[in-house]
């Protein structure tokens, strides 16, 4: 072992000084095709893809030690696109681990499942895992049949904008930035002022409308009273039980009884082949394998953990949960 980190090491400082360059076939990146990966099942003219949507959603490619990885739109489509390739695939299981994120990417993914699921007429069930808010909860809306743990935690439907602020810092150092601007609101919403009264009711109007666009899709996917629609008004948060009194989900099971029902009710034989679409095969897989949609090496020079998924939220509006944006 120490005579493998040793080589790796002195392979790495030379790539890093220049002085080689090298692609290293226990490494990929988003230049590597992706391949179809059978998990359980043996009939190749019926396949379930499993398709995971885990961590925070973004339109914004990665960086690891070997280079840009693609993002989570990029991906998602490009699986997309090869399951609509493939007429052996009869249905496909979002496996959503997700606290949300952006507000375009979380409606880029909604759309193209939905361009999905009519081009192929596919069924496509929801597999809730340990959290699927907002923006999370959003990409499940298109499914047949929205499936969650006991204990998962989904909800928060709604739109949150976030942005820093340094006006009071600035103040209390000395700064100040001076700004020449063509129309009064050209630096609306910067970060080195405080808002004005109107600046403040157009960021409301703008949040209250992309509140009403994701209300829109609950309605139109969910048949939810009135009452309980109040209740996922308020944006909160629900485990898998009270989500489903409130409509939000159709059912509880673990990932096992998931994809069984999935195979029933879309008409296939017991032993319909369960695939994923990566870059990298990994040994004894199975569906719980969070790498299943894995584009990244998985090697980094600081393990950065929450820090690093935090760091992936842009300023700007979000259907994001924030309780759990870093986890």
């Amino acid at each position: 072992m120490k005579t493998i980190s040793r080589a790796a090491t002195a392979m790495l400082c030379l790539c890093l000084a220049g002085c080689m360059s090298v692609k290293l076939n226990f490494l990929t990146d988003k230049t590597d095709p992706l391949g179809e990966f059978v998990l359980s099942g043996s009939s190749g003219s019926e396949k379930i893809l499993i398709l995971g949507i885990d961590g925070i959603i973004s339109s914004s490619p990665g960086f690891d030690l070997i280079g840009e990885t693609p993002s989570m739109v990029e991906d998602i489509v490009s699986q997309l696109d090869k399951a609509s390739s493939d007429p052996a695939v009869k249905a496909v299981i979002l496996k959503i681990d997700s606290p949300g994120g952006a507000t375009t990417a979380s409606d880029i993914i909604y759309h193209e499942i939905c361009a999905f699921k009519e081009k192929r007429k596919a069924k496509i069930f929801a597999m809730m895992m340990d959290v699927a808010a907002s923006g999370g909860y959003m990409v499940a809306l298109p499914a047949d049949k929205i499936i969650a743990q006991p204990t998962t935690v989904t909800g928060s439907v709604g739109v949150v904008f976030m942005r820093p602020k340094f006006d009071g810092l600035m103040e209390k150092i000395g700064i100040e930035v001076n700004v020449s601007k063509s129309g009064g609101y050209k630096d609306m919403g910067s970060p080195f002022r405080p808002d004005s009264a109107e600046e403040k009711e157009l960021f409301d109007g703008m949040v209250a409308s992309l509140n009403r666009h994701f209300y829109a899709l609950v309605a139109k996917h969910r048949n939810i009273t009135a009452e309980n629609l109040e209740k996922i008004k308020t944006a909160r948060v629900f485990l898998g039980a009270e989500a489903k009194d409130v409509g939000l989900i159709d059912q509880i099971a673990y990932p096992a009884e998931t994809i069984a029902m999935c195979r029933k009710e879309a008409g296939l034989s017991p032993d319909a082949s369960v695939v994923v679409y990566r870059r990298k095969s990994y040994p004894n897989d199975n569906i719980y394998n969070r790498s299943a949609m894995q584009t990244r090496s998985g090697i980094s020079l600081v393990n950065l953990g929450p820090l690093e998924e935090i760091s992936s939220i842009k300023p700007g509006f979000h259907y994001l949960w924030t309780g759990l944006c870093g986890y």
